[in-house]
């Protein structure tokens, strides 16, 4: 029966490959603080549409909006998912490939990891699991030292410098390391600051990490391990949560709850605020749930899994928990479904035209479940008194082709120390560096 149905099901993802028509609406409806919600669908499987990896070919590069260029900055690493910038410009990129997933025994979910594995980063030839450093000396963006900084890590994401304490977001622990500015390898080992949700099944395994303002404290993201449970909730332990971890003891408490998979943590500068993007639920149809950027709350409960934003209510989970939904907080500001948001960057350089100074950049690795592809870019979102504060812009786009294959797909995002916007681009196996049209004109 089993083998039947797998078989079954295997014709039915076949076939939304193909081209069904699943009903998709315009994505522009869903971006905002007042996103549209339509009705729920609900499938034996829900429609899938994937764009192949085919990579950039040469001369190739992202369409920027106007006043902007793009170059590649770093290529040929493999699966680059996160730039983080040094206070002396130099540059990390985090390398990283997923963890081994656990054993799936349901027809189901085996089908659609195999569906969703089309859509992952392609070139797995290389070494991953490692931190690159890149230092661009003279400033004319193009880097004159590239080192492997740390390597043998474990599905590392996040990094945050504190003083002289280097902190990995590993997929199951904080790990902190010796740093003294300028090095470019670490050789010391690591002492594990705190474990951290992991496996055996870390369905999301990604852990965006940020230290506070004043040093003291670090936020790390933990996704959940399932789309809406189905892993039974004991499995959900701390998860879907964003963790506040003390620095100097490693002790942790959770800060805020119900967000399905919160990465690219980041402090809004005007406010203070602790801000993430999340990505929503699967499988109630193409418009649903919008994915979203918010503001967070210390206890702040968020939805997941009994509701979305706000109090609507997911009629999948049971029992359902109606005391959590009358105070499930809805978020700031909507993304549109599925476009997976993974990076997060509030601009406060000057050399990008002035209209991005302010606001912040969302990189959007891409939809796979909604037959109009959607995501797939960067996008500014302008703020003003620390909220969003108009449509959300698209600034990187081109990382899909004329036939809807994927020459790559963003994730992370970064500032560096001349204002240029970095891009980790984990399917074209790239970094991007975005300046100004102007910029080149100017350093000479």
């Amino acid at each position: 029966m089993t083998s039947t149905l797998a078989r079954l099901l295997l014709c039915g993802s076949l076939l939304c490959l193909a081209g069904c028509n699943d009903g998709s609406g315009d994505p522009k409806a869903q971006i905002g603080a007042n996103p549209s919600l339509p009705d729920i669908q609900q499938y034996l499987l829900p429609p899938m549409h994937i764009a192949r990896i085919v990579g950039w070919k040469k001369d190739e590069a992202p369409t920027v909006a106007q006043g902007l260029q793009a170059k590649p900055f770093a290529t040929g690493l493999q699966h680059p998912r996160v730039p983080y910038v040094l206070p002396n410009g130099d540059v990390l990129v985090v390398e990283s490939k997923a963890p081994k997933a656990a054993a799936i025994k349901r027809p189901k979910e085996i089908v659609m990891n195999w569906v969703e594995s089309w859509a992952t980063s392609g070139g797995d030839t290389g070494p991953s699991n490692r931190i690159t450093l890149l230092r661009d000396s003279n400033g004319d963006g193009v880097p004159d030292t590239q080192s492997v900084f740390l390597d043998h890590l474990n599905s590392p994401f996040g990094v945050a410098l504190v003083g002289n304490d280097l902190y990995v977001a590993n997929t199951d622990a904080i790990v902190r390391y010796p740093y003294t500015e300028g090095d470019t390898k670490i050789t010391a080992p690591g002492t594990v600051l705190t474990q951290l949700p992991g496996g055996p099944i870390d369905h999301h395994w990604t852990k965006s990490l940020v230290a506070s303002p004043d040093g003291s404290t670090l936020y790390v993201g933990v996704g959940s391990n399932s789309n809406i449970t189905e892993n039974g909730m004991e499995a959900e332990h701390n998860r879907a949560a964003i963790l506040r971890v003390d620095r100097a003891t490693g002790r942790w408490r959770i800060f805020a709850s119900g967000l399905r998979n919160p990465n690219g943590l980041s402090f809004e500068p005007q406010s203070g605020a602790l801000w993430t993007v999340v990505n929503e639920r699967d499988e109630l149809g193409p418009d649903l749930v919008p994915d979203y950027m918010t503001s967070v709350k210390d206890g702040g409960f968020y939805g997941w899994p009994y509701s979305y934003y706000g109090q609507h209510v997911d009629p999948r989970v049971k029992p359902e928990r109606p005391d959590l939904v009358a105070g499930a907080i809805v978020p700031d500001y909507a993304l549109s479904s599925h476009v997976a948001p993974l990076g997060l960057a509030f601009y406060t350089g000057t050399s990008l035209p002035g209209a991005y100074r302010g606001g912040a950049f969302v990189g959007e690795h891409g939809s796979w479940n909604r037959q109009v592809l959607n995501g797939y870019k960067v996008v500014f979102v302008p703020f003003s008194d620390g909220k969003p504060s108009g449509p959300a812009q698209d600034v990187v786009t081109g990382f899909l082709n004329s036939d809807n294959q994927a020459r790559g797909r963003p994730v992370g995002v970064a500032i560096d120390k001349s204002g240029a916007l970095l891009v980790a681009d984990d399917s074209g196996n790239t970094v991007w560096r975005v300046t100004s049209a102007q910029s080149q004109v100017t350093q000479r």
